[in-house]
């Protein structure tokens, strides 16, 4: 056996180059074909019901807009019904003819069988399911006080999703419907102040494309793995080192840093776009691919440029990196993040 290991080990690599060099130019083609046909014949979303977890603020809130102004039938999950009652308001008003609000949280599974239940007893059935409620931290993993406090992350952005996807997959194999999946460039590429966070979404990623797989075309699965968007998270709402939800502006700005923060309009309207086409994955803003690229051909180099822009020692202060000071220096804050983010007006539920 470990002579047929050692065989494949000098045989494999040289045979795999020959395969890509000789396949590649034709995927690609193949790629570019399949993306024109599914542009010509994109998904009419009139009448289609649609279930948005997370949907009181961000990308959730403006996904139920987006989807609004196509005519879909909408069901607005999250745990702050006030706020849900707003979205679905503005969300009929842009054009959606009916609008079902559900106080729900993803980290239950109660809760997560009971809004499928209610969105197809209201209904009738389910075309797209979005997975996006989520939550971030933000410190040093050293520098939590009790590493417990965090199971929330991925109980909400991980399990929350799960647990939705797992109840819908019968409604949305009945009506060839679709899973869009909110996860995050965090899971492919190294965030240093956000490791739970990213591994939550990494999970999130190998999960569904794993699903994909075994759903084969009976239920379409796209990935969005978005950069810095306008949302609560970019005003610097995390989970603090205590395990308590705060919104810190400061943080904020070493965390991003001096990186140009996509506002939230023009990436639902790609991720609604991308879902119609049944694209695969949906990046936005689409350069923060390049990002995964270097993080798969030189993980050293990206080590290095990380741990020398935010800091990675635990128990220093966070708040003097060079990302923040690179920041202030060039004042990129005005040109770079949407006025919105500055807000202070967040509620910490």
């Amino acid at each position: 056996m470990d002579t047929i290991h050692k065989l494949l080990n000098f045989v494999a690599p040289p045979l795999a180059l020959v395969a890509l060099c000789l396949t590649l130019p034709l995927l690609y083609i193949c790629k570019i074909i399949s993306y024109i046909l599914r542009s010509i014949s994109t998904e009419d979303l009139t009448g289609k019901v649609v279930i948005i977890t997370g949907a009181s603020s961000g990308i959730g809130e403006h996904l139920a807009y987006e989807y609004g102004r196509r005519g879909a039938r909408l069901v607005l999950v999250a745990r702050r019904e006030n706020s849900l009652r707003e979205v679905a308001k503005k969300a009929g008003q842009l054009g959606s003819p009916d609008v079902l609000v559900v106080r729900a949280d993803v980290s239950k599974v109660e809760d997560c069988k009971r809004f499928i239940q209610e969105a197809v007893n209201h209904f009738g059935r389910i075309d797209h399911l979005i997975c996006n409620a989520g939550i971030t931290c933000a410190c040093i993993f050293e520098d939590a006080l009790d590493v417990t406090n965090f199971r929330t992350v991925m109980d909400i952005n991980f399990w929350g999703s799960i647990y939705s996807t797992y109840f819908a997959i019968p409604h949305l194999r009945k009506s060839k419907g679709k899973i869009i999946v909110i996860s995050s460039s965090a899971g492919s590429f190294v965030s240093p102040m956000m490791s739970l966070y990213g591994a939550s979404k990494a999970a999130m990623i190998n999960f569904y494309e794993t699903l994909r797989v075994e759903l084969g075309q009976e239920v379409k699965v796209t990935l969005v793995t978005p950069g810095f968007v306008e949302s609560e998270m970019t005003q610097g709402k995390h989970l603090s080192k205590g395990g308590s939800l705060e919104v810190d502006a400061e943080l904020r700005d070493v965390a991003i840093g001096a990186v140009p923060v996509l506002s939230v309009s023009e990436c639902t309207k790609s991720i609604v776009n991308g879902a119609c086409r049944g694209d695969r994955y949906v990046t936005e803003p689409s350069w923060f691919g390049l990002l995964f690229v270097f993080q798969f051909c030189c993980p050293e180099l990206v080590e290095w440029f990380c741990r020398m822009l935010y800091g990675t020692k635990p128990g220093a202060s966070n708040r003097e990196t060079l990302s923040r000071k690179l920041l202030d220096v060039v004042g990129a804050k005005k040109f770079f993040y949407p006025s919105s983010i500055h807000s202070s007006q967040i509620k910490k539920d």
